[in-house]
């Protein structure tokens, strides 16, 4: 009995400290995603050879009777010299057939995607703002434990530990005689060193300002993304190479793609790199492994006895013993290893303001915006206050509630108001952005029907602004959720100026309000939000000032 109750009290305690918070729902998505890279990792395994071998047999009975067609034989006899060409591009029997050719055009697609990146890096303010309300949305899902799992993580892209790897490595391509892979290995990992240096000298981009910790260099591209791909992905192809069997290939594949995801993941995690950041860096390495892999082939093309590894009791226990001190290695280097951690998040810099509209200058902050930037509801609202404390008291005094965070507990405790009609009049919102930034408060009031389908709710945000009189400046939008959609979502009432004079009327009668004017902020517009529902608005606000 007593052990029963010990469990018990086990899962209690990591209920409250874990799935009750944002932490929990961050790990309940790592796990679903851990069993869909599993489960997908399956399929291929039982299923994927199958399905390869049942494609090649399509393709040949296409290609057989295309091939007797007598309209396409005269067709082929009129351009002999292009399809000549095409099918020696396309041959299995030399390296400058399909090999190449597959090569090249993996190659070429890379060079696109990398040059698409650093365009848009340089000329789109889109994905530049873009990648900074990912990062602040992530930032808010960080926790003591997961930030210590995910430095173990990046470490391993870590230059240091990558030069252990790879001494160990290349000790067993020499026991193994595999010396032919040594110079493409070499190519692979130079090469994309040498180009990730040069990235960031050329393109001088700032890190992230919310990260745990600093980094010294610039942020794009991402060094780990790209050492992560040339290295593990070099490694994985050597494996492949020479395993026969369809399990032990599609095993090894899934691993080392699941360790470039966790790097490259690690990064955005740890706040020192932005999205576009690790997806250039995995582009530069895969364009780098490419090209080391291209020379590899065409080396083995020309010597067919290359392909063989002889294995006896020695190289064997050498492999182990090799592989054994490398992860000793890299597990004395994380124990040792000190990373100056900045729990607590920055404090933005405030900045003095005579009049309120000052702070609008840029016609872009006068709205709300998705995550990928695109504008939503204008500002409704500002509100002069001394503190958070004196903020919050308005609204309570109002009879609005703030809305719980985000976490599975209070997506759960939702989901079974919204079905079973019951009140949750702390039920929690969908993150918008204001100025790149996450919302800070949310409110929400229950209409007649007490349920979490319908309610009035507003976002607001804490700008860094304040007044000469040193009062901190707050911006904010209210809507009126009229029902759910999709099972997932409310559906937001077009008139959004009806909720925003509930609000106001509300706040009104609190006696907290020293000041109030109805200012046209924007012109008239009418618009849709991130879900796609729409608006329509007369482009006034509220400025309120509170005692």
């Amino acid at each position: 009995m007593g052990t029963l109750q010990l469990i018990i009290a086990t899962i209690e305690h990591f209920q409250s400290k874990i799935w009750l918070t944002r932490v929990g729902l961050f790990l309940l998505f790592l796990f679903i995603f851990f069993l869909l890279f599993f489960l997908l990792k399956l399929v291929i395994i039982k299923r994927g050879r199958k399905l390869f071998l049942l494609l090649k047999s399509i393709w040949g009975s296409i290609k057989q009777p295309m091939k007797e067609n007598q309209d396409v034989q005269n067709f082929i006899k009129l351009h002999q010299r292009i399809f000549n060409f095409i099918d020696k591009r396309f041959s299995k029997k030399s390296f400058f057939g399909r090999p190449l050719t597959l090569l090249s055009l993996a190659l070429f697609y890379v060079l696109l995607h990398f040059g698409g990146v650093v365009e848009n890096i340089v000329n789109s303010d889109f994905i530049v703002s873009s990648d900074i309300r990912q990062a602040n949305l992530l930032a808010i899902f960080r926790d003591t434990e997961l930030i210590n799992f995910f430095i173990w993580i990046t470490l391993l892209g870590k230059w240091q530990i990558i030069l252990i790897f790879s001494l160990a490595f290349l000790s067993i391509l020499w026991i193994w005689e595999k010396q032919h892979y040594i110079m493409p290995f070499l190519i692979c990992i130079f090469g994309s060193e040498l180009f990730t240096s040069i990235g960031k000298i050329v393109f001088h981009r700032q890190r992230p300002t919310l990260a745990v910790y600093s980094e010294n260099s610039f942020s794009f591209p991402s060094g780990h993304a790209t050492i992560a791909v040339a290295f593990y992905g070099f490694v994985a192809y050597f494996l492949i190479r020479n395993f026969k069997r369809w399990k032990y290939k599609i095993n090894i594949f899934f691993f080392f793609l699941l360790v470039i995801i966790l790097i490259g993941f690690s990064r955005l995690y740890l706040g020192v790199h932005y999205v576009s950041d690790v997806w250039g860096g995995y582009l530069l390495g895969s364009m780098w492994l490419i090209i080391s892999i291209s020379l590899l082939e065409y080396n083995l093309s020309t010597n067919k006895n290359l392909h063989k590894i002889v294995f006896d009791k020695t190289k064997v226990k050498t492999f182990i013993s090799i592989i054994s001190f490398a992860l000793l290695a890299y597990i004395a280097y994380g124990i040792y290893y000190q990373i100056p951690v900045e729990m607590s998040l920055r404090e933005p810099s405030s900045a003095q303001v005579n009049i309120i509209n000052d702070i609008f200058s840029n016609e872009r902050i006068r709205f709300t915006e998705t995550i990928s930037g695109k504008p939503q509801e204008p500002v409704s609202f500002i509100i002069i206050a001394k503190n958070d404390e004196q903020f919050l008291e308005l609204f309570q005094r109002a009879e609005w509630f703030l809305a719980d965070d985000v976490s599975f507990s209070s997506l759960v405790k939702t989901a079974r108001a919204a079905i079973m009609k019951k009140s949750y009049p702390e039920a929690p919102m969908t993150p918008s952005f204001w100025n790149d930034e996450v919302h800070v408060f949310g409110f929400e009031k229950e209409t007649e029907l007490a349920s979490a389908r319908t309610r009035h709710h507003a976002r607001f945000w804490k700008s860094n602004f304040i007044t000469d009189s040193g009062q901190a400046i707050y911006l904010g939008t209210a809507s009126f959720d009229s029902g759910i959609k999709w099972g997932i979502t409310h559906r937001i009432a077009p008139d959004i100026d009806t909720e925003r004079d509930f609000l106001f009327s509300d706040l009104s009668t609190t006696g907290m309000i020293e000041k109030a004017e109805e200012t046209q902020f924007v012109k008239p517009v009418l618009g849709n939000n991130f879900s796609g529902d729409p608006f329509f608005t007369d482009g006034k606000n509220y400025v309120i000032t509170i005692k």
